[in-house]
């Protein structure tokens, strides 16, 4: 669903008969509404139940996807991406229900793949929406995803059963509201810092806005009996450092999806472009979806041996080591292909230890929360990475005909970036507690409510 608008992106003024500015809401929306649902999906199925959360969340895609397959204009586009957005939550949700279900020596693997499947989804899925936005109507990208959405509807409701694990009381609306607001703002001045301008006063005034929204949320959150976010469990060393990490980790993981794909089609005149389409830009990022979930098993293995510790560590020095072939690596289709490989392999062994490292701080009423919780670091880290990247493009640019684009030194400043940014990742995952292996703390419900795991 993230990448599903990407190949139409040239073409959403034209085809949405809006303003270049205005047709970037069809993106913005998305993330917006992503950022709101995914901390409140995930209380909702600790309380009422996960599974029943996971439905109502591909239901909203399914309903998002048809409302923007039948639209022509920017309204329905808009109210369609919001809905997709609003089913942000499945991941953590899915992995907080292999806790619940799963035996302990099959949930390390199984996390680690639902964990890797953030990237396989969004790599696989960029080919092929290139492939149907060259060769059918528009309007069929959407279709696809209403019948992808309910054929995974089909298939929870089928094979995944509910867990007996809640905590029942009442939902924080206060908290609720007030992590929206401070969100939103957040994530509204970083998306249109740029068109904005980073000095402005709407720029300069949300920024201000979120910081003293999330003051007063915090202070309500540690008062209220029952929070939306744990803040006392949010602040344990191995939680707050793993959500630190992953805010990290989000930012260097974007670098490479801003980058290779306008390397391969700016045009080879430029000196440095590859001057290919964007159905090669798919197939080069495509395979990275596959390392990933080649390398989930790996991830597991050295999370049970060695502990999800070694394991983060492991996947942000491979994602560097990927960044810096980038650097020198960026003259041919094939060299693009391996630094893309690289780079979804520390991804993909990354994003399977970071919800171990979740569930073994966390008591099991609260998984869903925890994890949906460090998903949103990661979509933070993301959005500030794309903002900051965008600034880097548009100061080191280079005329080409009558238009500037960015230089071949802007890409590689925006690679160094990512390399460092996986660096610092490596670095704060280095003050984690010592060796915990991916077991602890996640054991499977019984149909109790389980004790609080102890401190590593």
């Amino acid at each position: 669903m993230q990448t599903i608008v990407i190949p139409l992106v040239p073409e959403l003024p034209d085809l949405l008969h809006a303003s270049p500015s205005d047709a970037t809401w069809a993106i913005t929306a998305t993330l917006l509404a992503g950022a709101v649902a995914t901390p409140v999906m995930g209380r909702l199925g600790d309380m009422y139940g996960k599974r029943r959360m996971l439905l109502v969340s591909l239901l909203l895609l399914v309903a998002g996807s048809v409302v923007s397959a039948l639209g022509d204009g920017l309204g329905p586009m808009i109210v369609g991406r919001t809905l997709q957005g609003l089913a942000s939550g499945v991941i953590p949700l899915g992995i907080s229900i292999m806790r619940d279900e799963l035996p302990a020596e099959r949930l390390g693997s199984a996390v680690a793949l639902m964990g890797a499947s953030l990237g396989i989804g969004g790599a696989l899925g960029l080919p092929a929406a290139a492939f149907l936005a060259e060769r059918v109507d528009w309007h069929v990208l959407f279709w696809v995803a209403a019948c992808m959405g309910g054929l995974a509807t089909v298939l929870v409701l089928t094979l995944v059963p509910e867990s007996r694990v809640r905590t029942g009381g009442r939902f924080d609306l206060v908290g609720a509201a007030g992590l929206s607001v401070a969100l939103l703002c957040l994530l509204l001045a970083i998306s249109k810092g740029a068109a904005w301008g980073w000095a402005s006063g709407w720029t300069l005034g949300l920024m201000g806005v979120s910081l003293v929204v999330l003051a007063v949320w915090g202070r309500w959150e540690l008062r209220t009996g029952q929070p939306l976010v744990d803040l006392r469990t949010t602040a344990r060393r191995q939680v707050l450092l793993t959500n630190i990490a992953s805010a990290v980790f989000g930012f260097a993981m974007f670098a490479v999806s801003l980058v290779l794909p306008q390397v391969i089609q700016l045009p080879t005149a430029t000196g440095y472009g590859l001057g290919s389409s964007l159905l090669t830009v798919g197939l080069v990022m495509g395979p990275s979806g596959l390392v990933m979930m080649a390398v989930a098993p790996l991830s597991a293995r050295i999370s049970r041996t060695r502990g999800p510790k070694t394991t983060l560590m492991t996947g942000a020095v491979v994602v560097a080591a990927g960044y810096l072939l980038g650097i020198v690596l960026m003259s041919a289709i094939w060299e693009l292909l391996l630094v893309s490989a690289v780079i979804g392999a520390g991804i993909g062994l990354a994003y399977g230890a970071m919800p171990a490292l979740i569930m073994g701080a966390v008591p099991v009423t609260g998984t869903a929360a925890a994890n949906s919780f460090n998903t949103l670091t990661r979509a933070i880290g993301t959005s500030a990475a794309s903002a900051v990247a965008g600034v880097v493009l548009a100061q080191m640019t280079t005329r080409f005909g009558p238009i500037e684009v960015p230089s071949l030194n802007g890409f590689r400043t925006v690679l160094a970036i990512g390399a460092g940014s996986a660096l610092l990742a490596f670095l704060v995952a280095s003050f984690l507690p010592a060796h915990d292996p991916a077991g602890a703390g996640a054991r499977p419900a019984t149909g109790a409510t389980a004790a609080e795991p102890a401190e590593s």
